[in-house]
């Protein structure tokens, strides 16, 4: 059984995805963690490891590797780019069992990744799978709503939809 890996170029997303877009206007630290929550959303429907990568450029400092939601996160060392570091993840973490699969938007990254043999994903292909993810969860709560016990306290969907996160471990 492979065993399937996505790495995803952080800053090519959020400039891709209207919605981070937008927050990162804002606040760019608000739009990471937006992406990070999404991915485990992802990780979680999946199964998949994600590991999301971010250009150390725009925080500067030492490489940096932590873990949140379940989902690892990687700051590249100060001159380092998320290009060279996902080319290199993907020459590290390759093997017979693993299947890697690269979400950028970046056509000349897309080209070296597939001749190292990851399978590449646009930032408009993750959004859509993404999307679709949503309506499953949505389904999903709508279904175990209906089947649960009727009880004296009312929850909006909103709000069973946070609970259901809070089950499967994502905040």
């Amino acid at each position: 059984m492979k065993k399937d890996i996505l790495l995803v170029d952080g800053y090519n997303i959020i400039g891709a995805w209207p919605e981070l877009r937008k927050l990162k206007l804002q606040s760019l630290a608000d739009s990471r963690d937006r992406l990070i929550e999404r991915m485990a959303e992802y990780k979680a429907h999946t199964g998949w490891r994600v590991i999301v990568i971010f250009d150390a450029h725009l925080v500067p400092g030492i490489e940096k590797k932590n873990q949140k939601h379940q989902v690892e996160i990687v700051f590249t060392r100060e001159n380092e780019t998320a290009d060279e570091r996902i080319e290199k993840m993907v020459s590290e973490l390759s093997g017979r069992r693993v299947q890697i699969h690269v979400a950028t938007s970046d056509l000349t990254e897309q080209w070296v990744i597939f001749a190292q043999g990851a399978l590449r994903k646009s930032a408009r292909e993750l959004e859509i799978e993404m999307d679709e993810i949503d309506k499953l969860i949505t389904n999903k709560v709508k279904v175990i709503q209906e089947q649960r016990p009727f009880s004296k306290i009312q929850l909006s969907d909103e709000v069973a939809e946070i609970f259901e996160k809070w089950r499967r471990g994502m905040k």
